[in-house]
């Protein structure tokens, strides 16, 4: 199993379980975040690659790749994820390049299988 897989099986089961022995507030935060994402003034697209960015200067390998993923399924092009990515770069510094690494690598990958 490749990391796209890892990274969704682990992300719905814990999920699951959050929802399922959360607190109120708990499922408030879960649906805020999914609601913000939605079309509004701002695309989705450009608010996943919002996300991107943020992640990628906080340095969350799981939300960048949450947010890689969305970005890839909105439509969104590899140049353009790549783009933001650097003005993630040029916000973080370099000590974002580990991340920026590992982002590439899930790009690869999800590149790879819609070549298949």
């Amino acid at each position: 199993m490749g990391r796209l897989e890892d990274f969704r099986s682990f992300r719905e089961e814990m999920n699951k379980r959050i929802l399922e022995t959360g607190t109120m507030n708990t499922k408030r935060f879960f649906s805020l975040d999914g609601s913000v994402y939605r079309e509004g003034e701002l695309s989705s697209e450009t608010k996943e690659m919002l996300g991107l960015v943020a992640s990628t200067v906080l340095r969350c390998d799981d939300c960048i790749a949450y947010h890689i993923i969305q970005c890839k399924d909105l439509g969104v092009s590899r140049s353009q994820i790549m783009e933001a990515l650097d003005v993630a770069l040029i916000v973080g510094g370099s000590i974002v390049i580990p991340h920026f690494r590992r982002a590439v690598a899930l790009l690869d990958e999800l590149d790879s299988l819609e070549s298949e």
